[in-house]
């Protein structure tokens, strides 16, 4: 079914922008640990960035850096501050995946993209302008003082937009960060982008799937 919405919205980091949080933990300690502890900790690394922005909003420089030495601290592996401003620094050199420029600039001719991204605002321009389409407004954690998966976060966006749920076309390759938080706060129409970093979500949750956003313009009938 087509649905035509008044603005499409974006997680950015995974979703558009390849996120390669991963792939810099397992080259910094690669070697300390045995290969499959060391998937380990990048499983758990991932679990502490997700619990740390749970609580008030902090710099996401923090959020960082907490996560990794709670890590490392797991599995007794020596924590330097300056590894964790390593993650923090490369985070705006990252571009996006291969499909994604072609499909959101076509769209972005007839629907107002916007994007809401766990990330500072120093950091989010620099990976938007890599994006190489248009986009209408682009929200963050900073602006929001709220992480998603935080109900305020989403809630702060569609305030900014003023418009009402039910007019957002939201996707996301994270059902944790975002599904489950966007169909809480109204959002009926979800694309889950498949990119094999998170199960996909239960069917409650009412989503398209696609593989990649070169699904995208026909699901809004382009």
């Amino acid at each position: 079914m087509i649905f035509r919405p008044k603005y499409i919205t974006f997680d950015c980091y995974g979703t558009l922008t390849y996120f390669r949080m991963h792939e810099m933990a397992l080259d910094m300690y690669e070697g300390q640990l045995p290969t499959e502890q060391l998937r380990q900790f990048v499983r758990d690394f991932n679990a502490y960035r997700l619990d740390e922005v749970m609580g008030d909003w902090k710099p996401y420089a923090d959020v960082l850096k907490s996560a990794l030495e709670r890590a490392c601290k797991r599995h007794g592996l020596k924590y330097r501050d300056e590894d964790g401003q390593k993650y923090y620094d490369a985070v705006p050199t990252w571009g996006p995946h291969t499909d994604v420029p072609h499909p959101l600039t076509r769209i972005a001719k007839h629907i107002p993209l916007v994007i809401l991204s766990n990330a500072m605002n120093e950091q989010i321009h620099s990976n938007v302008d890599k994006l190489e389409a248009p986009f209408h407004k682009v929200y963050t954690a900073q602006d929001a003082q709220a992480y998603k998966p935080r109900l305020a976060a989403f809630e702060y966006m569609i305030d900014q937009l003023g418009c009402a749920p039910d007019d957002i076309l939201h996707v996301s390759s994270s059902p944790r960060y975002d599904h489950f938080s966007a169909n809480d706060v109204g959002i009926k129409n979800k694309v889950f982008v498949n990119r094999g970093h998170e199960p996909t979500p239960n069917a409650a949750y009412s989503f398209t799937e696609i593989r990649d956003i070169n699904g995208l313009p026909a699901l809004v009938g382009l």
